[in-house]
């Protein structure tokens, strides 16, 4: 069952570990596929459900034919769990998967267990920044923005010792989906959830980045204040991506939260 289809798109989704595990869907950053989390879910898939997919627009996922937003993306993932039969589960998403995760939490909480956000925000702005990479992507490609991308999103360091976890990163972040990335860029310029997630009661884990240009730890410490009896761990080192930077320390991160809600 490797595509979900909604009235919008259809969604490319693979599974990995138990079927009757503990379930968590996995949600990945712009510009990425769902393969971000191969080393995490490596690990994990030994004692849960791992269920990753492409979000709309990217990889092997199609692209809508007018504009949307976040709240969107976030009924993709509840259409994903619907079709697989899967009444609540984990969500673990990184960078544009965290907004989309915050999005479910305050759209459809009934089907969280636990939420953990990495790398991300309830609001970026400003939108026009958003808006002309939209439309630098749109004339250029994201091969245009690849450098820069990356120097954004791996310390020096693990950038010149993993060179070739590096080179992958870059080379699907290369051949992403131009449009499906641009429409995605304009998403999150219009997104906007500060008012609203003093409202998730979701139990949440909160991953920060100490060396992350992308999200500033400030933007992780926000949310924290916010929602209510939320964790903020800070890994150090690490930027952006850090299912692809420190797995092992997203692995005991997660293991940790997901095992206190079992408890």
């Amino acid at each position: 069952m490797p595509f979900v289809q909604n009235a919008h798109v259809t969604l490319f989704v693979t599974e990995s570990g138990p079927a009757d595990a503990p379930a968590i869907l996995f949600s990945n950053s712009l510009g990425t596929t769902h393969r971000m989390w191969d080393a995490v879910v490596a690990e994990l898939s030994s004692e849960f459900r791992c269920i990753r997919y492409d979000t709309r627009g990217h990889g092997a996922s199609t692209r809508s034919h007018s504009a949307f937003g976040i709240e969107d993306l976030a009924d993709d993932a509840v259409d994903i769990l619907d079709n697989l039969g899967i009444e609540q589960a984990h969500f673990a998403g990184l960078s544009l998967g965290g907004m989309t995760g915050q999005a479910v939490a305050l759209r459809a909480s009934t089907r969280l267990h636990s939420l953990s956000l990495m790398a991300t925000t309830s609001y970026m702005p400003p939108a026009s920044a958003w808006n002309e990479r939209a439309a630098l992507v749109r004339r250029e490609g994201t091969k245009a923005i690849v450098e820069a991308t990356i120097q954004r999103w791996f310390t020096p360091g693990f950038t010149a010792g993993s060179r070739a976890a590096i080179d992958r990163v870059a080379r699907e972040f290369s051949e992403a989906d131009a449009e499906g990335y641009a429409s995605c860029c304009e998403a999150i310029g219009r997104m906007d959830f500060r008012e609203h997630i003093g409202q998730i009661r979701t139990p949440t884990l909160i991953i920060a980045g100490a060396q992350d240009p992308a999200t500033p730890v400030e933007m992780s410490r926000n949310m924290h204040l916010s929602i209510p009896d939320s964790h903020l761990v800070v890994l150090d080192p690490a930027a952006h991506l850090l299912a692809v930077e420190r797995p092992d320390a997203v692995i005991d991160a997660l293991r940790s939260h997901i095992g206190e809600r079992a408890a």
